[in-house]
């Protein structure tokens, strides 16, 4: 189980990602329309403006159980271990593991 604090501050940077997407995507879009240097620059400063934790580089994906930030599945989003859990309990039809 991943600590609590790790998992709110994931959740906050998943709030300011949302809330800067548009601004964030506008903005990269003027840039490449936008051919003088000196206005490239001023909507560059527009960008470095926003916080940082609004970029999306910096969510990560974490399982939904516990919070693990590694060995993650997208299809599922649960972290490895879970799923295999879950697939010994039979709580995900048509999945199967191998063992030997």
């Amino acid at each position: 189980m991943a600590r609590k604090s790790l998992i709110q501050r994931e959740s906050k940077r998943q709030k300011l990602e949302q809330k800067y997407h548009l601004i964030r995507r506008s903005s990269k879009k003027e840039i490449n329309q936008v051919s003088p240097l000196n206005e490239k620059s001023k909507i560059h400063a527009k960008l470095q403006s926003l916080p940082r934790n609004s970029a999306p580089t910096r969510l990560r994906r974490r399982c939904v159980s516990t919070g693990r930030p590694r060995a993650n599945y997208r299809d599922f989003e649960l972290s490895g271990h879970i799923l295999r859990e879950m697939v010994h309990a039979c709580l995900l039809p048509g999945a199967t593991t191998s063992s030997w």
